[in-house]
């Protein structure tokens, strides 16, 4: 039987935090939702196609959403939930083939070429996948069907949403090069206005222009870059990456935080939300991530990865306390701060990989269940737990 021509799916979930917040509440359908900070600086995560038709998008500030859309209802997210939907959509394309790469929480790429026994092209492939993350989870899909990823990844974006596109072998040219050419990998606001200067206002114009005139403006390294997508070129595999996921958590603060000690505190109690999520997932990783926003809006990551999976509080703050100090924060006010644990691995079998630190695991799982029970809040890190004169200072009336 004959090779699939476009043997690469992208695979992208719409809309995902907004639809599975509708799963829990059917009120939501069909209104404009966004999922974000419920703060005075908060910011969109995720918006409904609803909300999108009056310009909301995400990581625009909340009250920049509201103004533009007044009926807009504002959902705070919760990441636990959206780790456990995502882990079982995985399996789910998991089901069809073992070659996923998986790029975010919501999507990822599909080398399907292996199924060219069991089904009779790729585009059957992917609509019995959207059934079936329709069937078994409640959400809608797109995806994109090509014979490269960066194809298949526009064609994914083209069909939203809900909906299914094949850019078939042999007719790439045909759909690029009408596309605006902000739509390139790479294209950033600046890029755009370098890009502008030349004239240059579609994927077409890009793999027309001389190259010596894009390296002129662009330079060799990024004129190459989007000369090679611009003709369609994109030699990557898909490669299976079980690990790609991640769950995390993050706050914007009202005001700026530049106390060092509040800091610490505040990315421990971030660090305690990811080991709640975690636990509440069944998962562990081996990578930890802070990320940091300062007051001018400048972001930064610093990351550590470990032989052996951490899932626990005090093991997720050991790396994050570290990776502060790598972050070189003194001076300079704190807006956002962020902690991701990825890598992810099935957490019974990482707690068995683990030996010697039995009763410290036995503790970390009593705080699980009294959780599971009670609520993430029963039981938190002492350095994080209000204080008496907190509690009498929120009582007083004239607070």
């Amino acid at each position: 039987m004959a090779q699939f021509a476009e043997p690469i799916l992208h695979v992208d979930m719409d809309s995902f935090f907004v639809e599975v917040e509708r799963l829990g509440d059917p009120g939501l359908i069909g209104v404009p939702v966004a999922v974000g900070g419920t703060g005075g600086r908060g910011v969109v995560a995720s918006a409904s196609y609803e909300a999108r038709a009056f310009g909301v998008r995400s990581a625009m500030p909340v009250g920049e959403a509201r103004r533009r859309c007044p009926s807009l209802t504002v959902v705070s997210p919760e990441h636990g939930r959206y780790a456990e939907v995502s882990s079982t959509v995985f399996d789910i394309m998991r089901s069809f083939t073992p070659i996923v790469e998986g790029i975010s929480i919501d999507e990822a790429f599909l080398d399907v070429s292996g199924l060219r026994l069991h089904y009779p092209s790729p585009l059957v492939v992917a609509a019995r996948i959207r059934s079936a993350i329709r069937d078994q989870v409640g959400l809608p899909s797109s995806v994109g069907i090509a014979s490269t990823k960066f194809i298949a990844k526009m064609a994914s974006k083209h069909a939203k949403p809900d909906g299914l596109l094949r850019v078939a072998s042999g007719t790439e040219l045909e759909f690029l090069h009408p596309l605006d050419v902000s739509e390139l990998w790479g294209v950033g606001s600046a890029t755009r206005r370098q890009l502008d200067g030349l004239g240059i206002r579609t994927i077409g114009d890009v793999a027309r222009a001389p190259m010596s005139l894009l390296e002129s403006r662009l330079g060799t390294g990024a004129a190459r870059h989007l000369s090679d997508l611009a003709h369609a070129r994109d030699p990557r595999r898909v490669e299976e990456r079980a690990g790609a996921r991640s769950v995390s958590a993050e706050n914007t603060f009202a005001s700026d935080l530049a106390d060092i000690d509040v800091i610490e505190r505040e990315t421990l109690r971030l660090c305690d939300q990811v080991a709640a999520r975690l636990a509440r997932s069944g998962v562990a990783g081996h990578s930890v991530m802070l990320k940091v926003r300062f007051s001018d809006f400048a972001t930064i990551s610093r990351s550590s990865r470990s032989e052996a999976p951490v899932a626990h509080t005090g093991d997720i703050w050991n790396t994050a306390r570290s990776l502060l100090d790598r972050a070189e924060i003194a001076g300079r006010g704190i807006r956002l701060l962020g902690i991701a644990v990825g890598d992810l691995v099935d957490g019974a079998s990482a707690r068995q990989l683990v030996l010697g630190n039995e009763r410290r695991n036995a503790a970390a799982e009593a705080v699980d269940e009294v959780r599971e029970r009670f609520g993430a809040a029963a039981v938190i890190p002492a350095r994080i737990a209000p204080t008496t004169w907190d509690r009498e200072d929120r009582s007083r009336p004239d607070r």
